[in-house]
């Protein structure tokens, strides 16, 4: 397969590897209207919280989304994992985040604890996924996180979500935007190997692409065979999904500031990306693989703490009426 494309439209750049799920989806709303609300405010009303406790929310085609909360404060900050991987993928982030914000890390259908009860695997079912949990929170402000696919699901998240969306971080995606969709014959020669035998051509393609030389042997090894095990039933078509992706479609849609923290195991060509999404920016972490969140925490999660604050920033400078209250005991500037 041609492993520049993978790597740009699958994986490495778009594919996002995290985890899959399943079930029949009806249309899927665009924005978020249908939540219940608070009176004035127009967000879901609060619930009780215990920092890491599974709580689930139920999407309009009734699959049941797991998710877990940790901290307070605004924005939320919501966690999206990639194909064939699940929440957990974000484990070395949640407490640089948390000390500061609300975290969110969600279980995409068919990944984790939620359920697998869809047929149609596209990307923007996976956004309504993510919509439907944020709905749930009482937090004004949002920013989406997305790992590799969980970036292409953060942009279908984001129209449907509406205003409370400040800004998207992509992490090792979105590489691909800008150079023309994966031809249908492709996307079936991609496929093939995964049709045929999906647990020996997931480890495969995770061991030899998504990594760089002389990578931690036990993470590989560990995400190799995590990600193995996602049913193929529902892997296969999510990939097709993902591969088929048509930003050309989805961007002139997103009309807030996206940023990319990507490793350098293949290139991202920024120029070409910001004439489909001005503004883009992208921080680019040497010697790091598709993993990076996992491989280098102690040099990803600074970068991620420092794109957040902008995203802040520059809603609190474009829309001074969005700005978070101040929390209790807290300086404002």
């Amino acid at each position: 397969m041609t492993v520049s494309r993978i790597v740009l439209a699958a994986c490495i750049t778009a594919l996002g590897i995290t985890a899959c799920g399943k079930g029949t989806t009806p249309p899927s709303p665009t924005a978020d209207s249908a939540a219940p609300t608070q009176p004035g405010l127009g967000l879901a009303a609060p619930t009780p919280q215990v920092d890491g406790l599974p709580q689930l929310a139920m999407t309009p085609d009734n699959v049941h989304i797991d998710y877990r909360v940790w901290g307070k404060g605004e924005p939320a900050v919501v966690l999206v994992h990639g194909w064939a991987c699940d929440s957990d993928y974000w484990h070395a982030q949640i407490d640089a985040l948390k000390a500061k914000y609300t975290v969110v890390a969600v279980n995409l259908a068919g990944h984790g604890g939620s359920e697998r009860n869809r047929t149609d695997w596209s990307m923007g079912n996976y956004g309504e996924d993510v919509a439907t949990v944020v709905r749930q929170l009482h937090n004004h402000q949002v920013v989406l996180v997305g790992h590799s696919m969980g970036a292409d699901v953060a942009l279908e998240a984001s129209r449907r979500i509406g205003d409370r969306v400040i800004g998207i971080i992509a992490v090792d995606s979105l590489k691909s935007i800008g150079l023309p969709p994966m031809p249908p014959r492709e996307i079936e020669r991609v496929l093939a190997p995964f049709r045929a035998n999906f647990i020996e051509a997931t480890r495969n393609y995770v061991t030899n692409k998504l990594f760089e030389k002389g990578a931690n042997p036990v993470l590989v090894q560990k995400v190799a065979y995590d990600m193995s095990l996602e049913p193929a039933d529902v892997g296969v078509p999510s990939l097709q999904s993902l591969l088929a992706m048509d930003f050309t479609k989805l961007l002139p849609e997103i009309h807030i500031p996206v940023l990319a923290i990507n490793s350098d195991l293949g290139a991202t060509d920024a120029a070409r990306i910001r004439k489909s999404l001005p503004g883009f920016e992208v921080d680019v972490l040497e010697h790091t693989g598709h993993f990076l969140m996992m491989e280098v925490p102690q040099r990803f999660n600074p970068l991620l703490l420092k794109d957040i604050d902008a995203l802040v920033q520059r809603s609190t400078a474009t829309r001074p009426d969005q700005a978070p209250p101040a929390r209790s005991g807290s300086a404002t500037s």
